[in-house]
């Protein structure tokens, strides 16, 4: 369990700093293992001289090792309480490091400070760093689609879940979220050569996102009616759209933030130049634009504040509560 003021500390860093690149960012470090361990485990080896059934049980094998590891990381160093002088400092760190309001909020609202400067070109490249699609020919309205479908998803990946956790369980709580949701981006895809491999990941990555994403949505909601967008549309077209899309917890915040601003989201996506259809979200709402965008951020922002809030609420709660225990 993390204590309320470090939490809050956490989060105040994060707004404060964001996710600087000259930092050794624990992500950075478990992708590299991730990585590591894939090659040597699965992608050095001829994958059609092994059965789905062999490549489902490495892959989960490998994917329960990691988030074991990353756990165990967390925890010796929140047991290292009068061992070394600045255990307090290390803890909030650490938590610091789970959460991105800053980044999110620096990196999106940079493709459209790009798109304002008339710098298309730009503003795909800016927003390559942030998605995973093909930028290279997308024209304004799918850049700006990309900005508020990515923001929503990020809200929970990247926000709401990492508070969620680090209130709950603490920083090996939230360490191992952010190995689970690291392992489903790097190995958790339908195509080959992970098609097996990695479902393990893809399908915990699920699980530990579905009560997230959807505290995410519902603070999309609360959000959007706070900063003058439409909450209750947020509401309804979440309810009736949440569940058209490929991830069983994206389409809830994707669905509510669509709502919120009126726009269509959804759609055929390019990856490595190969399309990927998915459903149109509210297909009622308009194109989305620039307008939409900053309106997505600023709900993402409002929406942020709120989950810490009920975070905090929730360490303090059981911070009490382990007092009168002891």
């Amino acid at each position: 369990m993390i204590a309320a003021w470090k939490l809050a500390a956490a989060y105040a860093l994060d707004l404060l700093v964001g996710d600087p690149e000259w930092f050794p960012h624990p992500v950075r470090l478990i992708g590299a293992g991730i990585a590591a361990g894939s090659r040597h485990l699965h992608g050095t080896r001829n994958v059609t001289r092994h059965t789905p059934g062999v490549e489902l049980i490495e892959g989960a094998a490998f994917a329960a090792g990691m988030v074991a590891a990353s756990a165990a990381a967390g925890r010796a160093v929140c047991r290292m309480t009068g061992r070394v002088r600045m255990d307090d400092a290390l803890e909030v760190l650490l938590a610091w490091t789970t959460l991105a309001t800053r980044n999110l909020l620096d990196e999106a609202g940079s493709v459209l400070a790009a798109l304002d400067g008339g710098d298309l070109a730009l503003a795909r490249c800016r927003l390559a760093r942030i998605v995973g699609r093909d930028t290279a020919d997308l024209d304004e309205a799918e850049v700006v689609r990309a900005v508020i479908e990515t923001a929503a998803e990020s809200l929970c990946d990247g926000i709401v879940a990492p508070l969620m956790y680090l209130a709950a369980g603490g920083v090996p709580a939230a360490q191992a979220y952010k190995t689970i949701n690291t392992l489903d981006s790097m190995i958790g895809h339908r195509e080959p050569p992970y098609t097996y491999f990695g479902r393990f990941a893809a399908r915990l990555d699920d699980v530990c996102n579905f009560v997230p994403a959807r505290v995410a949505a519902g603070a999309i909601a609360l959000a959007a009616a706070l900063t003058g967008q439409d909450g209750r549309a947020a509401i309804r077209v979440w309810r009736k759209d949440g569940g058209h899309h490929a991830s069983p917890n994206s389409g809830q915040m994707e669905a509510a933030m669509a709502g919120a601003l009126g726009v269509r989201l959804g759609g055929t996506n390019f990856y490595d130049g190969q399309p990927t259809r998915g459903e149109t979200i509210h297909k009622a709402g308009a194109a989305p634009g620039r307008a939409h965008g900053r309106s997505a951020l600023r709900i993402v922002g409002v929406a942020s504040a709120l989950v810490f809030s009920g975070a905090f609420a929730l360490a303090l709660w059981s911070n009490s509560g382990d007092e009168a225990r002891a």
